[in-house]
C-alpha cells in the first residue's frame, strides 16, 4: 500500500507541474475557451477508447494561504481546491479517484446528471473508497455549465479541510468569451497559532477565501480593454456570498442549471452566491484595477479576535501593554477604528501570533488597501494581448481622473445638517 500511495503521490506531483504552466493557453486541439483557475490549474486527461480519463488523488497537503499561514489541509492531486476538471457536453469521461487518506473518502459530482451509482454518496449509492483502493466513476456527460466536486464522506471534517473542486462542462457549440475563469469561495477556521483547520467550527471563521487563498494572495483577473470576461464562481463554505465588482455592471447569465435563456438574464452588480450554488457572471472589460470581492465585510478580513469588546472610542494608552506582559500576542482593537491594525504591522510594531495572519494587509500604489480574505482584482489594459495572463503591475489613470485633496481644514467648506425640531 505504502509503495502504492508513494507512486501516485509522485504521478499526481509530476501531472501538477507540467499542465499547471499551460493551464490557460489555447491548444489547438480544443473547440472551447480553457478556463482559468487563479491560484490553480487544470487537470489533464488521457483519451483511451474514446473516455477522457481523469486521475484524481485525496490527500493530505501542505497549504500556504498567504505567506505567513500555512497550514496542514486536505486536498486533491497536491492542492486545494482540487484542480479544475474540464470536458464538453456529449463527452464520456472516467474519474479515477485514489484514496491517500487515512480514513474513507468518496466524491460527489455537484449538480451533474448521471447514474445513481456514479453519485459519489458514501453507503447510499456506493461503498467507501477506503485508504489505498483506487474508484472508477464513469457517466455521460448530459449538460453544460458550471459545477463542482467534493466528498460525501465525513463531509464535515473532509470539506473543511479543504476537499472541493470545479467541474466545468463546456457546450457542444463554443461561447463568445474571450476570457473564462473559475473562482470557488471557502471558509476556514485557523485559529491563532494553530496549523490545522478546525472542522467543528460552524459560524466563527477567521479566513474566507477564493480558491483557498487570501488577498493578497489572490490572483488577479488580467484582461484587454474591451474583451467579454466570464468568472464562474461556485460556493461550497458555509455561508452565502454576495459578489460585488467595482466600475462595471455585469450579466448573470448561467449556474450549475447552464447557461440560461437570454431572456432569463440580468444585470447586477452585486449577485448573491448561495451555499451550494453555482453563478456565471460576464461583463466587458474597461480598463482600471478594479476590486473584486463579497460584500460580507468581515468576509474581506483576515484572522479576527471574537468576543473581545469593543474599544473604539476609548482611551487604551498603555492598557495593551500591560495586556501583553500576560499575553504577548494580545492586540487590541483601534480606539479610533481598526485601520491602524495595518499600520502597526507594516511597520513592524507588532507580529500578531505564529503562523497567523494580519487581519487587514495588502498595499496599493496610493497606500494601505486594508482589506484581506475574499478579495481579489480585475485588472483590465488596453495592451493585453490574447493570451497573456500575466499581472500587468498597477494602473496609472489619467491625472484628471483621479480623486484628489482639496483642502486639509476639517472645517472646509459649508455642508448641509439636518435641520433642527424648531
Amino acid at each position: 500500500m505504502g509503495a502504492v500511495l508513494s507512486t501516485v503521490a509522485t504521478t499526481s506531483a509530476e501531472a501538477k507541474s507540467a499542465i499547471a504552466p499551460e493551464q490557460n493557453k489555447a491548444r489547438e486541439d480544443l473547440n472551447y475557451n480553457p478556463v482559468r483557475t487563479p491560484n490553480g490549474w487544470t487537470l489533464p486527461y488521457k483519451e483511451k477508447n474514446g473516455v477522457k480519463e481523469f486521475h484524481l488523488v485525496a490527500e493530505e497537503i501542505e497549504h500556504e494561504f498567504a505567506p505567513g499561514s500555512t497550514a496542514k489541509c486536505w486536498g486533491y492531486n497536491g492542492t486545494t481546491p482540487g484542480p479544475t476538471i474540464e470536458a464538453v457536453e456529449g463527452d464520456r469521461v472516467r474519474i479515477l479517484v485514489t484514496n491517500a487518506l487515512k480514513e474513507h473518502t468518496t466524491v460527489h459530482w455537484h449538480g451533474l446528471i448521471l447514474p445513481s451509482g456514479m453519485d459519489g454518496v458514501g453507503g447510499l449509492s456506493q461503498p467507501q473508497i477506503a485508504p489505498g483502493e483506487t474508484f472508477a466513476y464513469e457517466f455521460n456527460l448530459k449538460q453544460n455549465g458550471t459545477h463542482m466536486y467534493h466528498p460525501h464522506a465525513d463531509e464535515m471534517t473532509q470539506m473543511a479541510f479543504g476537499m472541493m473542486g470545479m467541474f466545468i462542462i463546456h457546450p457542444k457549440e463554443p461561447e463568445p468569451i474571450d476570457r473564462d475563469y473559475c473562482l470557488l469561495t471557502h471558509n476556514w477556521a485557523m485559529h491563532p497559532g494553530t496549523s490545522r483547520p478546525d472542522p467543528s467550527v460552524m459560524s466563527d471563521f477567521d479566513l474566507w477565501s477564493f480558491n483557498s487563498k487570501v488577498f493578497p494572495a489572490t490572483e488577479s483577473i488580467v484582461a484587454r480593454t474591451g474583451e467579454r470576461v466570464r468568472i464562474r464562481v461556485g460556493n461550497l463554505s458555509m455561508w452565502h456570498h454576495p459578489i460585488h465588482l467595482h466600475g462595471t455592471s455585469f450579466t448573470i447569465t448561467g449556474s450549475d442549471g447552464g447557461r440560461w435563456p437570454q431572456s432569463a438574464w440580468r444585470s447586477e452588480s452585486t449577485e448573491i452566491v448561495g451555499v451550494g450554488q453555482t453563478r456565471d457572471i460576464e461583463f466587458v472589460a474597461t480598463p482600471g484595477d478594479w476590486a473584486f470581492h463579497c460584500h460580507m465585510s468581515h468576509h474581506t478580513m483576515n484572522v479576527m479576535g471574537h468576543n473581545i469588546p469593543n474599544p473604539t472610542g476609548v482611551n487604551m494608552r498603555g492598557l495593551d501593554g500591560k495586556i501583553r506582559d500576560h499575553l504577548p500576542e494580545f492586540m487590541a482593537m483601534g480606539e479610533n477604528g481598526m485601520a491602524e491594525h495595518q499600520q502597526h504591522i507594516d511597520a513592524g510594531r507588532h507580529s500578531g501570533p505564529a503562523n497567523t495572519l494580519p487581519m487587514m494587509s495588502g498595499n496599493g500604489p496610493y497606500g494601505p488597501i486594508e482589506m484581506g480574505g475574499m478579495f481579489t482584482l480585475v485588472k483590465v489594459r488596453d495592451d493585453i494581448t490574447p493570451n497573456d495572463f500575466s499581472d500587468p503591475g498597477w494602473y496609472h489613470p489619467p491625472t484628471a481622473t483621479i480623486a484628489k485633496r482639496v483642502s486639509s481644514n476639517p472645517n472646509y467648506g459649508d455642508p448641509p445638517r439636518k435641520p433642527t425640531a424648531s
